[in-house]
């Protein structure tokens, strides 16, 4: 099945967006861009406004995230998903 997107647009928006780090707008959280796909706390890029919701597949419409944030939002805002908090450590 094909988006009809242009893979030079999607790589060199990703590219834009990883240049400056940002944090993952859903999860307000700082994401490693070091990590290698498709480790759940990798860069991906998110459109703000899903396509599917009549978002736009430009760089105004795109943010940093991580994968696992990506995927739990799915199709919503990233308003109505919430912070997410992540335990980075447990005491036993």
């Amino acid at each position: 099945m094909s988006t009809g997107r242009s893979t030079t647009v999607r790589d060199r928006d990703r590219r834009a967006i990883a240049r400056t780090k940002p944090p993952c707008h859903i999860c307000e959280q700082p994401i490693d861009y070091t990590i290698p796909s498709p480790e759940p706390m990798s860069f991906e890029v998110d459109h703000v406004i899903a396509l599917v919701n009549g978002g736009a597949d430009d760089l105004s419409n795109k943010a940093a995230s991580h994968r696992k944030c990506n995927r739990d939002k799915w199709d919503k805002l990233a308003e109505a998903v919430g912070p997410r908090v992540f335990v980075t450590s447990r005491a036993w």
